[in-house]
């Protein structure tokens, strides 16, 4: 590789997605009459609150063609959480009419305003990051800090690393993605002070990896001097500045800062665009998942059921718990799970989405009786005890002595992993508490090709668990 080769792909990237000229001044526009509008509204209440404009559209970030905009209403602190939510609440839907209601720590209105997509987030108007009532009420010092400390060659660079990211499928910090998030991605570009640096000393980075920014002691942020920063065992720990007792790396998963690693190197190795836009998966049909489970020879099973009425940041920890649970038990029970994956849509959408608990197997079935090692005979009455439980059991096969120790072969509870999923022990395990109640109601299990069907409602994903890349 060539430093003109990746050069060359860098710029042709960065013209994709530089907003031109009309584009900043279209957002612009917007985010001042948006503004304007939630200023007449906060007039109307009895309490004084001021409107800010966050994110990356804010700091000159976004990639081109995002059409994003983030408007947080700063509330004092003499108020209470009801009120916050109420004032909140009602300038959001003074701004946005036509916007809906949303929920993260608390509810906030989100909606579409002449092309743009608009949140509108109510916050404390607090005097430092480190002193919040809410989680949201740190994003303006994340947005001050950055904005006294970025300039449009920084922007720049933020803008490829976010693009790059996308690509390879890590950029997010939802708790489906497990990713980077945006001000993660502008701290490590600050870090740095570019983008290929940073991915040239990523490529090498031997986790775990800690940041410290502070130091420079502009807006926002805590000295080191005056704030210690906390003990974090994350694989990527970057403290963040405004808030020295946060991970802002904390979401990240291990498996995705790989991921970046492996990409670092693969951009660096072979420069080329497709590492940034890639072609869109094409979905597999149920002639492929055949195809696939037949040269595999695995068994495969899938629990069906309707997808919870949660948000995504509630339903997809409850998919994996749920995932683990009962790939664990069926581990536990000798039939060997291979690989398995949780599959969801209609995420949030009452009665319209189905969820998936799909694990594959190496084991099939099992004999009708499992080995049960007792206590060695001279144990006395602990062995006593056992030889006496299964002694007069019509069912069981002994007790007899092997290498000097009670043995039994006593009936197998469930020969094969769809006899599991389909008794009462299934509730028996870990399971997220909506997923459990959506399996209370009812579930569907799908066994071998039956699983093939699913092909319809999870093409692009079934292909992926097929094909899998890094």
């Amino acid at each position: 590789m060539t430093d003109d080769a990746l050069d060359a792909v860098l710029d042709r990237v960065s013209e994709r997605v530089t907003p031109d000229g009309d584009e900043r001044e279209r957002l612009r526009a917007v985010a001042a009459e948006l503004t304007a509008r939630a200023e007449a509204a906060i007039d109307d209440l009895p309490v004084d609150a001021d409107v800010t404009q966050v994110g990356s559209s804010a700091r000159s970030t976004w990639l081109a063609g995002d059409r994003d905009i983030d408007l947080f209403v700063r509330f004092p602190t003499s108020i209470d959480r009801e009120a916050l939510e109420r004032y909140g609440l009602e300038v959001g839907h003074a701004v946005l009419p036509d916007g809906h209601e949303e929920y993260a720590e608390h509810p906030y209105v989100k909606g579409e305003y002449e092309g743009f997509d608009v949140d509108l987030v109510p916050c404390y108007a607090v005097d430092a990051a480190t002193d919040i009532h809410s989680a949201v009420d740190r994003t303006p010092f994340h947005d001050a800090y950055l904005q006294a400390r970025y300039n449009p060659e920084l922007a720049a660079a933020a803008r490829l690393c976010k693009r790059f990211m996308k690509g390879v499928g890590i950029y997010g910090s939802d708790l489906r993605t497990e990713g980077f998030s945006g001000y993660l991605v502008e701290l490590l570009i600050l870090e740095y002070g570019g983008f290929v640096p940073l991915v040239e000393a990523a490529a090498d980075w031997h986790p775990p990896v800690q940041f410290d920014l502070r130091g420079s002691e502009g807006p926002a942020e805590v000295p080191p001097e005056e704030a210690e920063a906390a003990e974090f065992d994350d694989p990527l720990v970057v403290i963040d500045p405004t808030d020295p007792d946060r991970n802002v790396a904390a979401v990240l998963s291990a498996a995705n800062l790989a991921r970046f690693q492996h990409y670092c190197r693969e951009l660096l190795d072979d420069p080329r665009e497709s590492l940034f836009f890639p072609e869109p998966t094409e979905p597999i049909d149920a002639a492929g998942v055949r195809d696939h489970l037949d040269r595999r020879g695995s068994h495969a099973v899938a629990l069906v059921f309707d997808t919870p009425d949660v948000v995504e940041d509630q339903l997809y920890p409850q998919l994996r718990r749920s995932l683990g649970g009962v790939t664990e038990e069926l581990d536990r029970c000798g039939f060997d799970s291979l690989r398995a994956t949780a599959l969801a849509d209609g995420v949030g959408e009452d009665g319209s989405g189905r969820s998936v608990l799909f694990v594959e197997t190496a084991v099939d079935e099992l004999p009708g009786v499992e080995r049960h090692e007792g206590p060695p005979v001279h144990v006395g009455e602990h062995a006593a005890s056992f030889y006496d439980a299964y002694a007069d059991d019509p069912a069981v096969y002994g007790p007899f002595v092997e290498g000097g120790r009670y043995v039994v072969e006593r009936p197998r509870d469930h020969r094969t992993p769809e006899a599991f999923l389909r008794s009462d022990a299934l509730f028996d395990v870990a399971l997220g508490t909506h997923v459990e109640t959506a399996l209370e109601n009812e579930y569907a299990v799908l066994v071998g090709d039956e699983v093939a069907s699913l092909a319809e409602r999870f093409g692009e994903e079934l292909r992926e668990y097929f094909e899998p890349e890094v």
